[in-house]
């Protein structure tokens, strides 16, 4: 099987892009694993397909894999990444789409500066809904992590996070906690692991375990669920600049009941074609 496909990266989260609009793409775990390994494979964080729409009032359907081959059910950064290809590729003449994902409706548009804004929808904290087991709803909560007890925030995003406000992010344990938070038993569909450090009100600096991925450049979704987490207990004021290692993104967010901002980059790197077996 020859595979066409688009490498393209927000702020280096880096994803493979494939247009499944025109013909249905068969990928297995084994063939997203294939495509992600950056030694014998293109290279990626995630592998995103764009589908047509399978419902009315949207543009397209976006599926995400991660680098483990599992399929998820959100992307932020991807977000910006799908909006951009669709436009670049003539499949949408439209600045802004409705895009269906696994976990609701999402509208990226890209913006005249060629940045992208995506309305990543109302973030969800009812712990049974993140999910996250818990018998309170408390903003703060005690997660046992190995050896010590980390004070985490609960948040979904269409994908769930576990955010933690640290002294220094340059220094804090991402790579050993975040393996053990990812696959804490308190969240049923594991999680993504935040580390945010508060600069000032509208401004962080964040690092990201992602589930299935490890440690990322960046992560647009554990952006916003940190921006979130540091509204919640008073730490922050929208919009919040938010720094990563790839680079920045502002995130603004009005409060609950209200969808969360994320304006960022999209780029494009290079176009190829993958011999699949």
């Amino acid at each position: 099987m020859k595979l066409r496909f688009t490498k393209m990266h927000g702020l280096g989260n880096d994803f493979v892009v494939i247009d499944a609009t025109r013909a249905p793409v068969e990928l297995t775990p084994a063939r997203v694993r294939a495509i992600a390994d950056r030694h014998f494979g293109v290279g990626c964080d995630q592998l995103l397909v764009v589908e047509p729409a399978s419902q009315p009032g949207v543009d397209f359907r976006y599926r995400i894999f991660n680098a483990d081959g599992g399929e998820v059910e959100q992307c932020g950064n991807g977000a910006r990444c799908f909006v951009r290809f669709v436009h670049d590729k003539g499949l949408s003449d439209k600045r802004e789409i409705r895009v269906e994902t696994r976990s609701g409706i999402i509208a990226p548009c890209l913006r005249e500066d060629g940045l992208v804004t995506v309305d990543m929808g109302v973030p969800e904290l009812a712990p049974a809904r993140i999910p996250f087991l818990s018998d309170s709803d408390a903003v703060v909560q005690p997660l046992p992590v190995g050896e010590v007890t980390v004070a985490i925030t609960a948040v979904s995003m269409g994908n769930p996070h576990a955010v933690q406000v640290v002294a220094d992010v340059d220094a804090a344990p991402v790579a050993e906690q975040g393996a053990l938070i990812e696959r804490h038993e308190r969240f049923p569909a594991r999680v993504n692991a935040g580390f945010m450090q508060v600069l000032e009100p509208h401004r962080v600096r964040l690092r990201v375990f992602e589930r299935g991925a490890g440690e990322t450049l960046a992560c647009g979704t554990g952006a916003c669920a940190a921006v979130v987490a540091g509204l919640l207990r008073g730490l922050l004021e929208s919009p919040v600049r938010v720094e990563t290692r790839g680079g920045e993104l502002e995130i603004a967010w009005a409060g609950p009941d209200t969808p969360v901002l994320m304006t960022g980059p999209a780029v494009s790197v290079f176009e190829g074609e993958m011999e699949l077996d």
